[in-house]
């Protein structure tokens, strides 16, 4: 009989504790995506939600593509982007652990050749500042190298950091800088003597059994479970092609699915240590570490739909983004590529983490709203229309941006002409860190060609006086020449067109100048 009660009771606790667990998911979560889907018209969303150690949800909503009926499940892979940057963290953090690295090592000292445009930069900037955003760089600065997909190799791309000028003294302010992130793959592919990709699947996705995730869209082979990107091009949402991003690596690669990611949430909210054994992928002294604020992010309070973010504390750490929420401690980041867009929270003193993966670039909305929902879920607040304050957001985004380029567009000379023939603005041009692009004259139309990017071409269309509107299948931009006293071409400067361009757009970093011969 004592057995009998023992069993019984065991089975009560067991069903106490799943019952706990499913608390944690709201009731109403599948009606709240498919709102949230509807609302911002996304193809594909997978959503997984752990507690306590457990795995209490992971789903998968909509389409992989649209056009095609194969649904979206817990084992689609997306391009995860920027939340890749916490596991190039964590590889790090492995090769502390390790004592094959420190913290606070020179760059410089450990990957040969290192420089930035500052040599007292070049001299002191540290592995830890590779990883939290104050190396002194503009925000998205270099970015272009990137995005589109450029012929330079990863090596190539760290070694033109040197020509690109600081936007703000070192280490004073925080600018989300994508070439730190690439320079920190680099340096622990020098430090491991294996590549950025062999190291990550060797110390954190092998032992996490992250078996189908891949760092390279060369993976995703017909049969393989994925989702297309896709974005609004001209107002109309479609498909678009899988972009090589192997050059992208340690700062946005990695094609994961919520049910892998959610083995990695649990192994994060545990400090490292693997489920069931005694081993670990980094001890918790660097779990901490990296959730420590390093970089003070700016927060300025809203008075608008999302106010209800407001923060009293908001910083980065080392590959994730920190604040505060109802009194919690959030820890979280997103992701974005070409087409995909993603969000991973964690709030370690309720042991809850959600991941949100969405095959769509058109909105941060359906990823925050469906995360946020489950957060207030699991900490009781109610009140919060998550997917009305995010569309509200977007909508007054997009009307400022309108109200913007409408009294840009009325106070410029349009009826003003090019100050040369438009064959005199033809030519090579070459930016210190870009590299050459081609300015053509074709059945009187300019084009402009981004040499490192075949097949990146933009129409330049006459805007006013010696400024010429590109458009392309980038964000559209204002290209501005300048002249020489003798009517000679100077230089010229771009500049996004909409106030809503990705930052990565990083038009405003370039300044051109005719080529010289053995340019």
């Amino acid at each position: 009989m004592k057995h009998c009660r023992r069993l019984l009771l065991a089975i009560v606790l067991l069903s106490t504790a799943f019952a706990a667990f499913a608390q944690s998911v709201p009731a109403d979560l599948d009606a709240y995506v498919t709102r949230a889907m509807k609302t911002f018209e996304v193809p594909g969303l997978a959503v997984a939600v752990v507690k306590g150690g457990k795995v209490v949800f992971a789903k998968g909503y909509g389409v992989r593509k649209l056009g095609d009926p194969t649904p979206v499940d817990e084992n689609t892979l997306f391009g995860i982007g920027s939340n890749t940057k916490a596991f190039t963290a964590a590889t790090i953090a492995s090769l502390v652990d390790e004592g094959k690295l420190s913290w606070d090592d020179k760059v410089a000292e450990k990957l040969p050749g290192f420089a930035m445009y500052d040599p007292y930069v070049s001299h002191e900037l540290t592995v830890r500042d590779l990883l939290c955003h104050r190396s002194g760089l503009g925000l998205g600065e270099g970015d272009m190298l990137l995005w589109p997909r450029t012929t330079y190799t990863r090596a190539e791309i760290v070694r033109r950091i040197r020509y690109m000028k600081p936007a703000y003294s070192f280490r004073s302010y925080y600018a989300y800088s994508n070439l730190m992130f690439l320079t920190a793959g680099e340096l622990i592919a020098a430090t491991a003597g294996k590549s950025w990709e062999a190291s990550v699947r060797e110390r954190i996705s092998a032992p996490l059994g992250m078996t189908t995730s891949n760092f390279s869209n060369s993976d995703l082979k017909p049969g393989v479970d994925f989702a297309w990107p896709h974005s609004r091009i001209d107002g109309k949402l479609k498909a678009d092609e899988l972009e090589n991003k192997d050059t992208i690596s340690s700062a946005g690669a990695i094609n994961s699915c919520v049910a892998e990611m959610a083995k990695w949430m649990i192994v994060q909210l545990d400090h490292g240590k693997l489920p069931g054994s005694e081993r670990r992928i980094f001890s918790e002294k660097q779990s901490h570490e990296m959730w420590s604020p390093q970089t003070i992010v700016p927060s300025a309070d809203a008075s608008g739909p999302l106010a209800a973010m407001n923060t009293d504390f908001s910083a980065y750490g080392l590959g994730w983004g920190l604040r505060d929420y109802h009194g919690h401690k959030f820890v979280s980041h997103s992701g974005g590529l070409q087409g995909f867009v993603t969000r991973v929270v964690l709030i370690p003193d309720r042991h809850l983490g959600v991941v949100v993966l969405t095959n769509f670039d058109s909105s941060d909305g359906p990823m925050n709203a469906v995360a946020n929902f489950v957060v207030d879920h699991d900490l009781g607040i109610q009140g919060n229309d998550w997917i009305a304050a995010w569309k509200a957001a977007d909508d007054k985004a997009q009307h400022d941006a309108d109200e913007t380029m409408k009294k840009d567009a009325a106070k410029r000379a349009g009826n003003s002409q090019p100050s040369l023939p438009l064959e005199k603005y033809t030519g090579v041009y070459n930016d210190a860190w870009y590299g050459p692009v081609t300015i053509a004259l074709k059945d009187g139309k300019l084009t402009l060609s981004l040499d490192p990017s075949p097949g990146t071409v933009g129409e330049m269309q006459p805007w006013q006086h010696d400024t010429f509107k590109v458009h392309w299948n980038l964000d559209d931009a204002l290209l501005t020449f300048a002249l020489k006293p003798d009517g000679s071409i100077d230089r010229f400067t771009m500049q996004p067109f909409s106030p809503l361009a990705d930052f990565s757009s990083d038009y405003q970093d370039f300044y051109f100048v005719p080529a010289k011969k053995g340019d």
